[in-house]
């Protein structure tokens, strides 16, 4: 299995963090580097990418900086990945957008690795697609929250 590029995971956390302050406005790049330990000139171009694609805006000036330019109810993990990585299939053939035949490939219709890695794409996409930013920022909420009083009962001797 492929691992997420740096580029994804830069960008979906700087999507957290712009999700976080979602109601109360603009976040500067030179903040958001340095909250989320991302390098600012990667972050910059990640978050050109990304206002290109329409997933983040921005405004120049006083109380300028990056925002999100939909809800983070509204962007899913499995469209940011999409937009970063390409297809979430693990082999071309597998690919619901960018279909390839493999080319060692004898019959892409009976082929057991097609048939498996499709229903390991089918199944991510399934998680994914569901997935909004939103989702995983209360997700994370409430595991800090756990941690913290997970913390608070323990008892040394």
């Amino acid at each position: 299995m492929r691992q997420l590029s740096k580029r994804t995971q830069y960008s979906l956390r700087a999507l957290y963090a712009l999700s976080r302050c979602y109601e109360t406005g603009p976040k500067l790049i030179g903040d958001l580097a340095g909250e989320e330990a991302i390098p600012k000139k990667f972050l910059e171009q990640i978050l050109l990418s990304l206002k290109n694609h329409g997933l983040v805006a921005s405004k120049k000036g006083r109380g300028g900086g990056y925002f999100l330019a939909r809800s983070p109810e509204e962007i899913t993990l499995g469209a940011v990945i999409r937009l970063v990585e390409g297809p979430l299939a693990p082999v071309p053939c597998a690919s619901e957008t960018s279909f390839r035949k493999c080319e060692e490939c004898v019959d892409v219709e009976t082929c057991g690795t097609r048939i498996v890695m499709r229903e390991v794409r089918d199944a991510m996409a399934a998680i994914l697609d569901r997935t909004t930013l939103a989702m995983v920022c209360r997700k994370v909420d409430e595991r800090r929250i756990e941690t913290e009083h997970a913390g608070a009962l323990m008892y040394y001797i």
